[in-house]
């Protein structure tokens, strides 16, 4: 099995389960094929969940000797009750500041193709919308070499290469949705039914992407890029106006976008009176003005 991922700089998550374990013996590989090109910095997150997670860490720290690479390792203490988004939001931004200090130019990640099913069901029963269908994919920022990989394929290489890992005992416990999704969901879908599902979510991720495509041509012939024309907002149909809205507070680097917050603000647009406002997050109110809605931010 092989994997390529763009020259430079990268950070590569490794927890010391199969799953990194592989994709940093992979990584390994083309680096000595590719010594000049390609530059690697192991991180290692200890969420703080589970009593024996140091080994974890020496495991990984062990790996990144043996292949020559620098570790960097940050440990924190979560609790056995932390939430999966809680988890997930720590490890992302302890990733982000090794990206930062080390000069990479993104982060590596070992998610595989049952993780893209798994992160599909999941986002349907949070009630994510179109786009948390296809949510798990490589970008510029991060790259995802196994996704089109099965788990299956993943174990067989690491067996096959002799590789060593830690089996993360929270993994079986089904009081995580993603964990419940794993064993009693998705489990039970025979290998063809899986198959079928990843095409779907493929033919999804096209649609989404022509669909982006045509919300980002509305935006462009708005007043401003900091606001949207008041009639031709309140005239949009509601799912419209809501996939209009999600964009726009994207490319404003709004944070914490929920359905709930946007349906919201939604109904502020289309129903509030000349100069009403309303908060929108930490640093953007949204005022009504005569002929549009604008984007301001807040003073500080």
């Amino acid at each position: 099995m092989n994997i390529r991922v763009d020259p430079g700089s990268w950070v590569v998550a490794v927890s010391g389960g199969v799953d990194s374990v592989v994709l940093l013996d992979l990584l390994h590989k083309q680096a000595v094929r590719s010594p000049k090109t390609l530059h690697l910095t192991v991180a290692h997150f200890d969420h703080g969940i589970r009593t024996d997670s140091e080994k974890d860490r020496k495991l990984v720290q062990k790996l990144a000797k043996q292949y020559g690479l620098p570790f960097v390792y940050e440990q924190v203490s979560l609790g056995g009750g932390a939430s999966e988004a809680a988890a997930r939001t720590a490890r992302y931004d302890f990733l982000e500041k090794v990206r930062q200090s080390s000069g990479a130019q993104g982060i590596i990640t070992a998610h595989h193709h049952d993780d893209v099913l798994e992160t599909a069901v999941h986002n349907i029963l949070r009630g994510t919308g179109r786009r948390g269908l296809t949510a798990l994919k490589s970008t510029s920022d991060i790259q995802r070499p196994l996704i089109d990989v099965s788990k299956q394929r993943i174990c067989e290489y690491a067996e096959s290469n002799g590789l060593v890992w830690r089996e993360d005992s929270t993994n079986q416990d089904t009081k995580y949705l993603r964990n419940y999704i794993r064993h009693n969901l998705l489990s039970k879908f025979p290998a063809s039914k899986r198959a079928e599902l990843r095409i779907l979510l493929q033919n999804v991720h096209g649609v989404n992407t022509e669909l982006d495509t045509s919300i980002a041509g509305l935006l462009h012939v708005q007043p401003h890029k900091d606001q949207l024309g008041r009639r031709w907002f309140v005239g949009l149909p509601h799912d419209v106006a809501r996939e209009v809205t999600h964009a726009w507070l994207r490319a404003h680097d709004v944070q914490d976008i929920n359905r709930k917050s946007v349906e919201r603000l939604i109904v502020f647009m289309k129903t509030g009176k000349l100069r009403q406002q309303f908060p929108v997050d930490k640093r953007w109110q949204l005022i009504v003005k005569r002929d549009v809605l604008a984007l301001e931010a807040l003073e500080r």
